[in-house]
């Protein structure tokens, strides 16, 4: 008995269990009319993932041990990337409130589809079996692609969710396809462990190969690499801009801790080829993400093809494969979390007062909403990695542990790319801040007076003021952040016995 209960080991998904109890309460809260949901369900969530957030707190620098016989891991690697996960959902849902109000859409309902898409980005981050893998992906995935259509009466929604259900089901068929090569090359084993133990055995055969290029798709899928990012643009531009948040964090996340799992452990044997097929996709993805940003005129697909750019970067972390550069992953993610939330939360802002999403639209803001323009202002230019935002420390750690480990043409895309990304991120400010009173757009010029005490818009505030604390003040104290992320590698038994000692990354 005591051998099974070790085993199970529930308390490992004790922070999933928390989210699927506040899951069920708001389901329950729907059931009892929409008047009862809107009461109950935002304290039902932000119980959850508050409870949750605590437990991953106490998992902290704990013994990694697995659970539910093997097919999970609650290592510092997956605590860190389930946080992140965590808090983007609790950010996005302090985000959404007056959104799904204004939708008239049954709030009890949103917030149970996104609670089920997080439970699936948290097991995902932890799974060390490819059945689990595959059940905690398509959580993730079909909650999504519910999430992407939830606004039913507006066409542009529904075929977001339209192209990124076909999308994604392709993707999900590749993998169960590579899996499948996967468990016939191991001998009828679906444990990572087995399956890494096989791979070393028999070396670099066609099967094994074949099995790496339909894994790595997948990977590329869900993290909006080049030349998997076709659904990217489309999906951010029609689905909810809070389920947008959503996705570029939480969903990011998710897919970055699965190529650590798979593609740094699974395939080690492999790591020249993976790491030469993820070279060529952060350099497309930083190059094609930021360039075709420069075109747009929508603020959410420019964010879209940002986010491309920044999968890029974050890439290159993967790619060195030491212990510098999966500390730059983790404090990456962490730092993109609060700096692309508290842009979407500005966007999601301006959107209901004047329904708009053009940039053109913005100008001659800062007459109207100082805020908006301030915390907008600070969050693109955290994105684009200016000092002393803390997105400059994230991309400074990047490139850092890119030289370090002789990936020279990374770093040097990386910081071309940088600069182009600067641009479009600043003709935003500039469209904002420079225009005179007399070019303000006619969106301003119409723009509501701001009522702070205006019922509902309360949570997203605070989450705005949140992110923006962080993300101004944040690169500052970036040294406790550098620290962090350099305990979820150290903790990581899988990545410590993979790592390629160098050079370490300087204090900030």
């Amino acid at each position: 008995m005591d051998t099974l209960a070790q085993s199970l080991n529930a308390g490992a998904i004790a922070p999933e269990a928390a989210i699927l109890v506040a899951l069920i309460a708001c389901l329950l809260a729907d059931l009892a009319g929409e008047r009862t949901a809107a009461r109950f369900v935002p304290p039902f969530t932000y119980l959850g993932l508050g409870t949750s957030l605590v437990l991953l707190a106490l998992q902290w620098n704990q013994p990694a041990a697995p659970s539910f016989f093997g097919s999970f891991l609650a290592d510092n690697l997956a605590v860190a990337f389930r946080a992140v996960v965590a808090t983007s959902t609790l950010l996005s849902l302090l985000i959404s409130w007056r959104y799904v109000e204004r939708a008239g859409t049954p709030v009890g309902e949103y917030a149970s589809i996104l609670l089920a898409a997080t439970i699936g980005a948290m097991l995902l981050c932890g799974a060390t079996d490819l059945v689990s893998i595959f059940v905690a992906l398509e959580t993730l995935s079909v909650s999504s692609y519910l999430l992407s259509g939830y606004m039913k009466r507006d066409a542009r929604s529904s075929e977001a969710a339209l192209k990124y259900l076909l999308v994604g089901s392709a993707a999900a068929a590749v993998f169960l396809y590579g899996t499948s090569l996967l468990y016939g090359v191991s001998g009828g084993s679906t444990d990572l462990a087995s399956i890494t133990e096989a791979l070393t055995a028999t070396g670099v055969a066609p099967l094994s190969a074949l099995a790496l290029v339909f894994v790595l798709a997948t990977v590329a899928f869900k993290i909006s690499a080049v030349p998997f990012h076709q659904w990217t643009p489309d999906v951010y531009e029609g689905s909810p801009t809070p389920v947008v948040a959503f996705l570029s964090v939480g969903s990011k996340a998710a897919g970055f801790a699965l190529a650590l799992r798979l593609l740094v452990g699974c395939f080690s044997a492999f790591e020249a080829q993976w790491q030469l097929l993820f070279t060529v996709l952060a350099v497309l993805s930083m190059t094609l993400g930021n360039v075709v940003a420069l075109a747009q005129t929508s603020m959410k697909r420019m964010l879209a093809y940002s986010s491309i750019g920044q999968a890029g970067f974050v890439m290159i972390g993967l790619v060195c494969g030491t212990q510098e550069g999966f500390s730059a992953m983790v404090l990456y993610m962490a730092a993109y979390l609060f700096m692309n939330l508290g842009a979407f939360a500005c966007i999601t802002l301006f959107s209901l007062r004047t329904g708009s999403d053009r940039i053109s639209d913005y100008a001659g803001l800062y007459q109207k909403d100082p805020l908006i323009t301030l915390a907008l202002s600070l969050c693109l230019l955290s994105l684009g990695g200016i000092p002393p935002m803390l997105g400059f420390f994230g991309k400074i750690y990047l490139f850092f542990a890119g030289w370090a480990d002789g990936q020279y043409l990374l770093v040097v895309v990386g910081l071309l790319t940088s600069v182009i990304s600067i641009y479009y991120y600043i003709s935003v400010i500039k469209m904002m801040v420079v225009k005179e009173p007399q070019e303000a757009s006619d969106v301003v010029k119409s723009y509501p007076a701001i009522t702070w005490v205006q019922p509902g818009l309360q949570p997203l505030r605070a989450a705005l003021l949140v992110c923006l604390a962080v993300t101004a003040i944040g690169g500052v104290l970036s040294n406790p952040l550098f620290t962090w992320s350099n305990q979820a590698v150290e903790g990581t038994p899988l990545l410590q016995s993979l790592i390629s000692q160098g050079p370490s990354v300087p204090p900030a």
